[in-house]
């Protein structure tokens, strides 16, 4: 299993992952020249991409989705509800729905409920040859019942959006600032580390904190916020990095 996140953050989101010779782009949310060009740095041609895994129907997620659709022979992976959200999805042709799960030869494709101001909004789990990766993004919580799911994976991408603090005392208007904070906004660093001190076990290898916001969050804040988390818990972890909006990350293979 390889994963690259090309770009994260709130002007757009796309990760790169491949799995059992299946090519995946996990949402889709920067323009078609910039993810053509993000692959072409890791040798991948994004013609050569066989799915596309959407979370949601915000254009951060999803600007790229029509034109990667009509220049390459990619299959859409989402629920028939967020499929039905997003307009540029008319082509049933390019549409495989999951709403549970999935399985792809031998890649199993798990769809758990996040809890966003979208429609029918997910996140995944995805399992091959022994191996996992947790997609969590755009969510103000996780609900207890995924733990067991979530637990001691390979890989984390999970959304760390925005420090407390920050959003508090920032430039946001009161109504923006509720929504980021509500039950279906996004996670803090604080509620990320959280989550991730209850979830990594010996198995896990790498955690890439995605989704920071520009204007409410810093890296450095975000990365202390984790460290100290698990400090506090005795959680021996620091294979953790943050992605960026305009610089890929390093491939990470397990």
């Amino acid at each position: 299993m390889k994963i690259c996140v090309l770009s994260s953050g709130s002007k757009g989101n796309v990760t790169y992952l491949e799995a059992g010779g299946k090519k995946f782009l996990l949402d889709a949310g920067r323009n078609y020249t910039y993810i053509a060009k993000a692959l072409n740095d890791i040798s991948v041609d994004i013609k050569d991409i066989d799915y596309i895994l959407i979370t949601h129907n915000h254009e951060d997620h999803i600007t790229a989705l029509k034109t990667i659709l009509s220049r390459t022979k990619a299959i859409v992976l989402t629920s028939q509800k967020i499929a039905e959200a997003i307009p540029s999805l008319n082509n049933l042709s390019q549409i495989k729905y999951i709403e549970d799960e999935l399985i792809i030869d031998n890649i199993k494709i798990i769809s758990i409920h996040s809890s966003h101001d979208a429609i029918d909004s997910r996140n995944y789990i995805i399992n091959y040859d022994d191996k996992s990766l947790a997609y969590i993004t755009d969510t103000g919580y996780i609900n207890n019942k995924y733990f067991k799911l979530l637990k001691n994976l390979d890989i984390y991408l999970f959304e760390s959006n925005h420090d407390i603090e920050l959003l508090q005392h920032g430039p946001y208007p009161a109504w923006l600032k509720k929504r980021v904070l509500s039950d279906e906004g996004h996670l803090s660093n604080k509620l990320s580390s959280f989550y991730l001190s209850k979830l990594v076990g010996d198995k896990t290898k790498k955690i890439i904190l995605i989704h920071l916001s520009e204007t409410n969050n810093l890296e450095e804040i975000a990365l202390e916020t984790i460290n100290n988390t698990f400090l506090e818990n005795n959680i021996k972890f620091n294979n953790i990095e943050c992605a960026k909006q305009n610089e890929k990350t390093e491939v990470v293979e397990v």
